[in-house]
């Protein structure tokens, strides 16, 4: 695979921002209470378009009509990509979006675009990967992309600040703008040519396998590969709090769930040929990062539900929106994790997950709304974090808020921005409860009043703007979550849910052409599905078949499959490509092998294809998961920690050959 750093970059500016969601606002940009007239925005359906739909920023959706002004005036584009619940998003708007002068050099310099990622993946995915070849590999949102009229990317970064000197030595975004405008006036065919290079590499790096590689991949399609993705787990591996990715020479890294790693180890632990001193090795770095996610207040310890991720290795100030996909997933991973240790504290914690987003993300149709948002009241966690003064009047008139003081460590140092608690018992309640000599479940119960009060408390406070989009894709990792839930943990209730969510998607979703959408926002439908909305809510179905054996959600997995490989499948080297074929604007075709906080369709593909051709006469011949099994693998190969929820997918296939 070719390596991203080889470019040049001709414009020398200090550093974007870092784009972590914590920190404290810009006092220098405050934000204007001028309305401003409606935008092209004010027309779409995505919360996070609808948040710039006032903005003196004259922005165009994604869209032919941007690219074809931008040609015709000769004028560069300015992207900028972000979503509903992200906090820097929020501030780069307000500190910058909102500023008239910016907006007028956005204006006559720029055509100028906002992009909802999550509407968009396909977007987000090509130029994202122009952010980390520009940035040396580092990425986030809000993403700001400078593009030539043609769409080629030739300079990339996160968040700015309005102004130089607004937020330490970081380049503030006005300065940002007159650089790259100078570079287009003055510099054009340097521009033109980065813009060629930046191009090149990321249709170098669109899929990470090249036809030449296919023979050996094949050939090391075996035993030894799935060991060296394991080897690589246990690498990446935080002896410590758990999780993966920390390093001594990042030890501010943020700390994701990464539910995919999980999965891997799961079935590591499940599979029969695995040895007994794996299984117990494997065992300790699963619970052991179960353990970690929940010490700390990455997990809502009052409301239920995991936010999105952990600034800090210890799992203990998350950034607070909290995302549907992650929930999902995390679901399948507890009740499963119940399932192989018995430990009821994973029951309890994987019930607090679906309870929450039954209660806070179910929409009137009973699909399931995107995410919650990170700030509330314009400061990010807020929604969740308690002050000393409301604490110092819940221990006088809360009976039992003594012991739960104790154990979510209010009577230490403030742990959120030097003041406020987010509540953390800095270890799993089963060891809190070891250490009092004390069954977990009496510790449980115990404390269950003081958190429904709490839960109560919170309730009267001004709530996270909620994304209610509608994603085939996240509704199907949800689905799974629940009927996975419903199955392993005797709650019917779950499955039903889950059954009233897939049977609307069907309904709504599903054209009588066979074609999926991508979305369902206020009423309005646009866009036709990606490859992970087929992988993802076609494994929905199959988890629905598995917790209550109807065949009528085999039979739809089926007809979606049949879909997704028509519209998808790539007849050279095999796998599935993002996209269709059919997506004009896009400067490369993408595909996503690699598992990240959402998992690669491809891996969720893989996963479909293993069920279904064991369960369906339709797929009983092994023909496309032969193929994708050996695109994978040359991925794998490459780097094994890349795609682990896929080679979990190997280690059945290589057995089963």
């Amino acid at each position: 695979m070719t390596s991203f750093y080889y470019v040049m970059i001709f414009i020398t500016l200090t550093a974007s921002a870092t784009f972590v969601c914590h920190g404290q606002e810009s006092p220098a940009q405050e934000a204007t209470d001028e309305v401003h007239p409606a935008n092209r925005l004010a027309g779409e359906s995505s919360l996070y378009l609808l948040q710039h739909a006032h903005n003196p920023v004259d922005w165009y959706p994604w869209g032919e009509a941007a690219f074809e002004k931008a040609k015709r005036e000769n004028k560069m584009v300015f992207l900028s990509v972000g979503y509903a619940a992200c906090h820097w998003c929020h501030v780069m708007e307000r500190e910058s979006f909102v500023d008239p002068e910016i907006a007028a050099l956005l204006n006559d310099r720029f055509v100028c675009i906002k992009v909802d990622r999550e509407q968009r993946p396909d977007v987000d995915q090509i130029y994202m990967l122009a952010v980390q070849i520009v940035s040396r590999g580092n990425g986030g949102w809000p993403m700001s992309v400078f593009l030539t009229p043609k769409g080629k990317p030739f300079w990339a970064g996160t968040y700015f600040p309005a102004r130089t000197g607004d937020r330490g030595q970081a380049t503030g975004f006005m300065s940002v703008l007159k650089q790259i405008d100078e570079a287009w006036t003055t510099q054009r065919d340097a521009v033109e040519t980065q813009a060629e290079a930046v191009t090149s590499l990321i249709k170098a790096n669109r899929s990470g396998i090249a036809e030449e590689e296919l023979e050996a991949a094949a050939s090391a399609l075996n035993q030894n590969l799935i060991d060296r993705v394991a080897a690589s787990l246990k690498d990446q591996f935080d002896p410590v709090y758990g999780g993966f990715g920390f390093s001594d020479a990042q030890p501010s890294r943020p700390k994701f769930p990464e539910p995919s790693n999980l999965y891997f180890l799961i079935d590591r632990i499940e599979r029969e040929s695995t040895s007994e001193v794996e299984r117990e090795a494997t065992l300790k770095m699963l619970t052991q990062t179960l353990d970690g996610m929940i010490s700390g207040a990455m997990f809502d310890h009052i409301g239920g539900g995991f936010h999105r991720y952990s600034v800090d290795r210890q799992w203990q100030i998350p950034h607070f929106e909290k995302m549907l996909y992650d929930n999902g997933q995390l679901a399948s991973v507890y009740a499963a994790a119940y399932k192989i240790t018995k430990r009821q504290e994973y029951r309890d914690v994987a019930i607090a997950i679906c309870d929450f987003v039954l209660r806070e993300l179910k929409s009137n149709d009973e699909t399931f709304y995107s995410s919650l948002d990170a700030d509330s009241e314009g400061e990010e966690g807020k929604f969740y974090r308690w002050s000393k003064k409301e604490i110092e009047t819940l221990e006088k008139s809360l009976s039992g808020f003594g012991e739960f003081a104790s154990v979510y460590q209010f009577r230490e140092t403030p742990n959120f921005e030097g003041e406020f608690f987010a509540p953390e018992p800095k270890r799993s309640l089963t060891e809190v409860a070891n250490q009092k000599g004390q069954s977990y479940e009496i510790l449980r119960d115990s404390l269950r009043s003081v958190t429904d009060e709490l839960r109560s408390i919170r309730e009267r406070r001004e709530r996270p703007l909620r994304d209610e989009k509608v994603l085939a894709a996240w509704n199907g990792l949800m689905i799974a979550g629940l009927a996975d839930c419903g199955r392993l943990l005797d709650r019917p209730d779950y499955v039903d849910a889950a059954k009233t969510a897939a049977d609307f998607v069907l309904a709504k979703l599903a054209a009588d052409d066979g074609v999926l959408r991508r979305d369902y926002a206020s009423g309005a439908k646009k866009l036709d599905g990606y490859l992970d909305d087929y992988a993802f809510f076609v494994s929905g179905l199959i988890a629905l078949h598995r917790a209550s054996g109807d065949a009528k959600w085999i039979d739809a997995a089926e007809s979606l499959t049949e879909k997704q490989i028509e519209l998808f499948w790539d007849e050279k080297v095999g796998g599935f490509f993002f996209t269709t074929a059919e997506q004009s604007l896009l400067i490369v075709r993408m595909k996503n092998p690699n598992d990240g906080a959402l998992p690669a369709g491809a891996s969720v593909a893989g996963e479909n294809l293993l069920y279904l051709n064991k369960h369906s006469d339709l797929f009983a011949e092994k023909k496309y998961l032969g193929k994708l099994a050996v695109a994978a693998a040359a991925v794998i190969k490459q780097n094994p920690a890349a795609a682990p929820r896929m080679a979990a997918v190997l280690a059945d296939y290589i057995e089963s050959e």
